[in-house]
């Protein structure tokens, strides 16, 4: 009999060289891999063939709330993990499900017994589990799955067994918020999962945004996988501000360069968000994108990426990893997506631009108080995925409403991006909620071409004077409202999408779009509205696109794989041009990364579908996979 391995290497040699076995046998990260690419070797779908996909299993978790009884509604928008043999999920009950990649058939489940409450989010989120393998260790929890709670807790379990591992913090469980200071007014929440660095995982949170000046001061967590002791800690805001602001947190994913050492965080907004008078200093490594020494959180190099932010231009999404291929050799790169709409392509080893980025004049502040910094950093490559200029009011919507879009525009300053906010309202495009979101882009590492879906949404950002403030909030709910207390600041805030009284956008389609990038020449190859929005039990045209939350996965056989548009349906698009090729209904948004993965010989797209009520108020508990027939 031969050995096992020396019969595969004779197999593969029979096989010709044309790259169809290409396989994709783990999806062990967030991002697919700890570069952020979202990219699957997988090349057994093709552009070709996709339209021939099916559902063959799904699984309902039984974790899923509207929000209308005691428990909060959910926001599900894990990715699925294939490790160990098993595909791992997080639920917004903070539950794990290890099932079969091929059958769906759940092996194990794990539940934290932890309280299903609105802490620092309203609703409950999860955005899924961590894997790790220790390579020193065998047996029980040397293999771990990591899943985070609202009330920041860390629990590791066997991935074999879903059982805890009780060498880890305190018989298994971690007490992330005993480095939160004493007096904090909410707790680190642990709803991003973990990322991975060689034995350490590193630790962001979530807080409660809009609602106070003084915050938890940002910072990230290193911590012994084994143990969960701490290793380091790195604060993104100087000492001498507590009392004055907080969070720039890192509350979405981050990046590994391993080679290199170099671990990469996209670091939030201070606090209070849309007024800076109380944190008139600079703080330069909040809303940038920030390279820290993985072994000891010493920052490398730091980029910012907005000055004086007070737009809730948070640094969303992990930035993609990439080496660039070119004639002369290759360049580590990084891609970092903003709300603004923007990419910032830079040397990945020095923070250094690979295509020019300018200071540009922008608007100043009419608030008393307030110091608007009189320029912002563009980049003059990739072109934005929305101009300076939001385009106009939307007639259809205007002739609805009698003319109430333009005679609410009347009312609103606005100087185009970056106009601050103001005490008559200040038109925002793209608003917080708009441009690339936490979901990121995809790359393919050998075309070095970079796709992703945005948001064109505006936004009505209004600073309110704090008597009024609280005459408007007396014997109320003030989030329902879009108000917000901003406590300790001289003003409250309200929010609101710039939408006429039967809720159709003020602003002209689309409303979101997917665009691909060449690294190599920053040039945009091409750009297409995306999705579908649903209302009134109807479907508008594909022109307009959708809203979207969730990122793409892209293949070596030149598929787009992606969910999050408003229409609960999931696509594959040709990545050649944008073109949809398969689309499938799932039970609501899917507000996720998919995981793209071969498995016995065969390809898989899992959805995690969840929704989340910023789109649509829709939600699920769907974890849906899909694939060529067998036959």
């Amino acid at each position: 009999m031969f050995p096992k391995h020396t019969l595969t290497a004779a197999l593969l040699a029979l096989v010709p060289a044309t790259g169809a076995l290409a396989q994709q046998d783990e999806w062990t990260h967030f991002h697919g891999n700890a570069m952020a690419q979202k990219y699957s070797a997988s090349d057994q779908i093709t552009p070709e063939n996709v339209h021939e996909l099916e559902k063959v299993w799904e699984i309902h978790t039984g974790d899923v709330s509207d929000g209308s009884g005691d428990i909060p509604g959910t926001v599900w928008s894990a990715t699925p993990i294939l490790a160990n043999d098993l595909l791992y999920v997080g639920t917004p009950f903070y539950r794990v499900f290890a099932v079969q990649p091929d059958t769906g058939e759940v092996v194990w489940t794990y539940d934290p017994e932890t309280l299903l409450e609105s802490m620092t989010q309203p609703e409950l989120k999860n955005r899924g589990v961590t894997y790790w393998e220790d390579p020193e260790a065998s047996g029980p929890c040397s293999k771990r799955v990591y899943i985070g709670t609202m009330d920041a807790h860390l629990h590791a379990l066997d991935a074999d067994t879903g059982q805890l591992c009780q060498d880890f913090g305190d018989n298994g469980i971690l007490n992330v918020n005993q480095w939160n200071k004493p007096d904090a007014n909410f707790p680190l929440s642990q709803l991003q999962p973990p990322t991975v660095f060689r034995d350490k995982l590193l630790l962001g949170w979530a807080g409660k945004d809009w609602y106070s000046v003084e915050n938890p001061l940002g910072s990230v967590f290193a911590i012994d996988a084994r143990t969960g002791e701490l290793e380091w800690s790195f604060y993104s805001i100087p000492e001498g501000y507590e009392g004055t602001t907080g969070t720039a947190n890192v509350w979405t994913a981050m990046s590994v360069d391993e080679e290199n050492g170099l671990v990469y965080l996209p670091v939030s907004s201070p606090s209070a968000d849309y007024y800076g008078g109380t944190r008139l200093e600079e703080i330069p490594l909040a809303t940038s994108v920030t390279a820290l020494n993985g072994d000891t959180g010493e920052v490398e190099w730091s980029r910012q990426l907005v000055h004086h932010d007070i737009w809730d231009y948070d640094t969303v999404s992990a930035p993609t990893l990439v080496d660039i291929p070119g004639e002369g050799g290759s360049t580590p790169a990084l891609v970092q997506p903003t709300k603004m709409g923007f990419a910032f392509v830079l040397n990945r080893l020095t923070g250094e631009p690979i295509f020019p980025i300018e200071e540009r004049d922008v608007p100043a502040s009419d608030i008393e108080g307030e110091e608007a910094s009189p320029t912002q950093p563009y980049p003059t490559l990739p072109a934005p995925v929305m101009g300076d200029d939001w385009d106009g009011i939307f007639s259809l919507a205007n002739i609805a409403s009698l003319g109430y879009c333009s005679r609410k525009l009347d009312e609103l300053r606005y100087d185009g991006r970056y106009t601050p906010p103001s005490l008559e309202g200040t038109l925002a495009f793209p608003g917080t909620a708009g441009g690339m979101q936490w979901g990121g882009g995809a790359v393919d590492p050998e075309t070095g071409i970079f796709y992703i879906n945005s948001s064109r949404i505006a936004q009505i950002f209004e600073l309110i004077e704090r008597e009024e403030y609280a005459e408007l909030t007396t014997g109320g709910s003030e989030a329902e409202g879009g108000l917000f207390p901003m406590d300790g600041a001289p003003y409250g805030f309200r929010l609101t999408t710039f939408l006429n009284g039967f809720g159709m956008p003020c602003w002209k389609p689309p409303y979101g779009q997917m665009t691909a990038i060449d690294l190599k020449t920053g040039e945009t190859l091409w750009e297409v509205p995306f999705g579908q929005v649903q209302k009134w039990g109807f479907y508008m045209p594909e022109g307009w696109g959708s809203p979207t939350i969730g990122g793409p996965v892209v293949t070596a056989s030149g598929l787009i794989f992606i969910g999050a548009s408003m229409d609960a349906r999931v696509r594959a698009l040709d990545a050649s041009n944008g073109e949809v090729l398969w689309k499938a209904q799932v039970e609501a948004p899917a507000v996720s990364i998919p995981a793209v993965y071969d498995y016995k010989g065969r390809q898989y797209v899992v959805f995690a579908v969840g929704g989340n009520s910023i789109i649509k108020p829709q939600v699920g508990d769907q974890l849906i996979a899909f694939a060529l027939p067998e036959d």
